[in-house]
């Protein structure tokens, strides 16, 4: 399975604990929306997907982490996820959320499409 690399934003865009990057890709051939934050140093990317009930997650445009910048939050009924593997950490979540591959080189960060996630084409 190739994965072509597709230019997200500046890596400055992604602060330790701070508001994510918000974008679109097709995950089993319907469009969805997706995120990208940065913890402990490094990049990482989700579906905006609650694995307890298929929603949004973030409570404000761009909130996922809990106030100790430990978790990323649920808002909806709490479900809690562990930020660098998107594994459950607690709550209702049945699983982990559908992690996307992320690279960052030269002050750019890009996500990797796969079999079965791809750019939303307007």
């Amino acid at each position: 399975m190739t994965q072509t690399p597709v230019v997200l934003c500046a890596s400055d865009a992604l602060q330790e604990g701070g508001r994510a990057v918000a974008f679109d890709v097709v995950y089993g051939g319907h469009a969805c929306r997706a995120f990208a934050i940065r913890f402990e140093g490094r990049v990482h990317a989700y579906l905006n997907r609650c694995t307890h009930v298929p929603m949004e997650m973030d409570y404000q445009a761009g909130q996922f982490f809990d106030d100790t910048g430990r978790w990323l939050l649920c808002a909806t009924h709490g479900a809690a996820y562990v930020p660098d593997s998107g594994a459950c950490a607690g709550g209702p979540c049945r699983g982990g959320l559908v992690k996307i591959t992320l690279s960052e080189s030269d002050g750019v960060v890009h996500w990797h499409t796969g079999h079965n996630l791809k750019p939303v084409e307007f």
